[in-house]
């Protein structure tokens, strides 16, 4: 997708919001938007989504989108697995896939058991996760967030980050805008600054950045590869489809090294790792995944990882999703049930 030359003000003369912000928006891209309250971060995701029409300049390119808005409309007459089979439907889903979906999704973020509960009754964090589900119903090829971890409980949040990852990891886009600065830290291709209603691409972003500073927690994944399998190499990666150029195409652009048995060594940052796992498992022929451990704070990542493996049942996958633009949101940060 591409923006050229975009700009958009509310009224023919109404101040300019945003002006002239020219942004590409690649497959497989992880693009993050920050800028201070007001400065126009929801008018450029609504903009990416499809949900507004800019005032002047082009939007080409833009693939099936889906959207977490900031606010989110509780009140809608559904319970919700209700809400979210109704929208399966609407995106072509037959009533019992798009119910197994809504299920699906709703039992990932902890909200299984609030599946036959009416909007309204809902606490504005599982409101959250509603609104978080909605999007993730029909595998959308473009992921729009706007502070769509505000709410979320630990676990949910930890979700999310995952599912960023394996859109990323499938080939989708996701452009976000987050309050806290250490989300998903590492992580993205590119950064980019809302001020005074112009987009600026932030230095310290994209590959070079990533593989500098990497913040956060980072996982050791030890796999060797099938009998006739090719092996991994910081040069090629011929046994892994969807990752031209060897490692540095695979999620999380992992560190390579090899273990005294032979054992390749990725080491990545926690949020990859499962889109990294689906990546090593779907190749042709599949690797074998001998163990996946923590690496301890402020230790190397190659030489210290904590012997007691997570089992694989921890990194699920899940299927993809989508948002329809009509239907916008905003749970708040508490637990507390809506009047």
């Amino acid at each position: 997708m591409r923006l050229d030359g975009v700009g958009r003000r509310y009224g023919v003369r109404g101040p300019w919001v945003l002006r002239d912000v020219r942004l590409d928006v690649p497959a497989g891209a992880l693009l993050r938007v920050e800028g201070t309250n007001g400065s126009g971060k929801s008018t450029l995701l609504r903009l990416c989504a499809g949900i507004d029409r800019p005032s002047t300049g082009r939007i080409t390119g833009r693939p099936r989108s889906a959207y977490v808005p900031e606010r989110f409309p509780a009140t809608l007459p559904f319970t919700a697995v209700g809400y979210l089979t109704h929208l399966g439907r609407i995106h072509g889903l037959r009533g019992p896939e798009a119910a197994r979906r809504a299920s699906e999704w709703l039992d990932r973020f902890g909200a299984a058991g609030h599946a036959r509960t009416r909007l309204a009754e809902l606490s504005k964090g599982t409101s959250q996760k509603v609104a978080v589900a909605q999007a993730l119903l029909a595998g959308p090829e473009l992921l729009v967030l706007d502070e769509a971890w505000t709410g979320l409980d630990h676990g949910a949040r930890a979700v999310l980050d995952e599912v960023v990852a394996e859109r990323v990891a499938a080939g989708g886009a996701v452009v976000f805008v987050d309050h806290d600065p250490q989300r998903l830290a590492g992580a993205a291709d590119a950064r980019y600054r809302v001020v005074d209603g112009r987009l600026l691409a932030q230095e310290d972003s994209g590959p070079a950045a990533e593989t500098a500073v990497v913040t956060g927690p980072r996982v050791v994944i030890e796999a060797e590869p099938a009998p006739g399998g090719a092996p991994l190499t910081t040069a090629g990666g011929p046994g892994l489809p969807g990752a031209p150029g060897g490692a540095e195409g695979l999620p999380g652009r992992p560190e390579i090294t090899w273990g005294p048995d032979g054992t390749t060594r990725l080491t990545v940052p926690a949020v990859h790792s499962d889109a990294l796992l689906r990546a090593l498992l779907t190749a042709r022929p599949p690797w074998h995944i001998r163990a996946v451990t923590p690496v301890p704070p402020r230790a190397p990542a190659e030489h210290h990882a904590v012997p007691a493996p997570h089992t694989l049942a921890e990194h699920r996958a899940a299927p993809a999703p989508h948002t329809p633009a009509e239907h916008q949101g905003a749970p708040d940060p508490d637990e507390a049930p809506h009047p």
